[in-house]
């Protein structure tokens, strides 16, 4: 035995109401996918054992802070040390070592925080 339908079910959706459930589901979408990847900022230290006089931080730290997405960088030369600050979503810690060993200082990292 069949059940009768609503008379509201029976109703035709209307095309102006399928342009705005489209409209709406577009910009639900472009809304979503405009949203940045969530970045996570992070600090190293690295070892820059090489170092052997006063102004090698100067070299070392102008290094650092070209890589993309450094953001900080502080060179201590009696620690023989560098901690960065960087954009995880823009560089990454082999960056930052290849950058200190392109300028002549080759690093290691000791520690990472964040």
């Amino acid at each position: 035995m069949k059940m009768p339908i609503s008379a509201q079910a029976k109703m035709p959706i209307s095309a102006q109401t399928k342009n705005l459930f489209s409209a709406i589901g577009i910009a639900i979408t472009l809304g979503v996918s405009a949203l940045p990847a969530s970045a996570a900022i992070k600090t190293v230290t690295l070892a820059v054992p090489s170092m052997d006089c006063p102004v090698c931080p100067i070299t070392v730290k102008k290094a650092l802070t070209q890589v993309p997405g450094v953001s900080q960088a502080s060179v201590n030369f009696e620690k023989r040390q560098a901690v960065v600050t960087f954009d995880d979503a823009k560089t990454n810690v082999g960056a930052l070592t290849e950058s200190t060993k392109n300028a002549g200082y080759p690093s290691t990292v000791v520690g990472v925080a964040n």
